[in-house]
């Protein structure tokens, strides 16, 4: 929940101006919902894609009062969607058979899914972050089938690295990322040799390009990095060089 009008339009030509030379890699931007629109034609003619920090948990029209469904986001120009972010999970109560059906209804309105996992630092001083991510990816591949996730982009996020500075190692994020490929690879070798596994917590300009050399980190996911145009660009080049 940050930008205005102005902070936005500030963003956008910020990365208008350097993205140029990142044609090798995927970029999208997920404002508000409000700012959606305002950014869709801003970007408009650059490689640089839109999408949504959230979808409805229904796929028609109805009454949902303050909802909006995925649907009305294909509508409006956005390609992805983010399902399942922590701060869902934890604020907002979604469940992971929740996240599962708003994984299904994003598909079924022809966009890409970015579904979020990841452990609370209690989980993972457990020892239990492999059962928290296993079962909230086995709940999405119940739901949509393993060959969704030639479409399906996969975010670990631990959850106690999100906004605290605190980054988990690159070792430490391969090692969960390495878990993911091998759940699906139970699955489909080829569709989870393909899949698209990106890292969410805390991402940075100076920890990126550690990050994304790791084999199973395929890019990042941004939070507070991606308010300032030259950090965001900073973490896309990190990326374009790990290619």
């Amino acid at each position: 929940m940050n930008g205005r009008k102005a902070t936005i339009d500030q963003l956008v030509a910020g990365l208008r101006q350097g993205i140029a030379d990142l044609d090798a890699v995927d970029v999208a931007v997920c404002p508000s919902y409000v700012y959606i629109t305002q950014a869709v034609d801003a970007l408009s003619g650059t490689m640089v894609a839109v999408g949504a920090q959230d979808a409805a948990l229904a796929e028609h029209d109805g009454a949902f009062t303050g909802d909006v469904s995925a649907a009305m986001l294909h509508d409006i120009g956005c390609a992805y969607v983010i399902v399942g972010h922590s701060e869902r999970r934890a604020i907002h109560g979604e469940t992971d058979a929740q996240v599962a059906e708003k994984v299904k209804y994003v598909l079924r309105s022809k966009l890409v899914p970015i579904l979020c996992v990841g452990e609370t630092l209690d989980e993972r001083e457990q020892g239990v972050t492999e059962a928290v991510v296993a079962r909230q990816l086995d709940a999405v591949l119940e739901q949509v089938g393993i060959q969704a996730f030639e479409y399906v982009l996969i975010a670990y996020e631990p959850v106690w690295a999100i906004g605290t500075g605190r980054t988990a190692s690159p070792q430490q994020a391969q090692d969960v990322h390495a878990f993911i490929r091998s759940r699906l690879a139970a699955h489909n070798v080829a569709t989870a040799s393909r899949a698209r596994i990106m890292y969410g917590g805390s991402m940075k300009p100076e920890n990126a390009h550690e990050l994304m050399g790791m084999p199973d980190i395929d890019g990042g996911l941004i939070g507070g990095a991606s308010l300032k145009a030259e950090d965001f660009l900073s973490i896309c080049r990190a990326a374009r060089d790990n290619t």
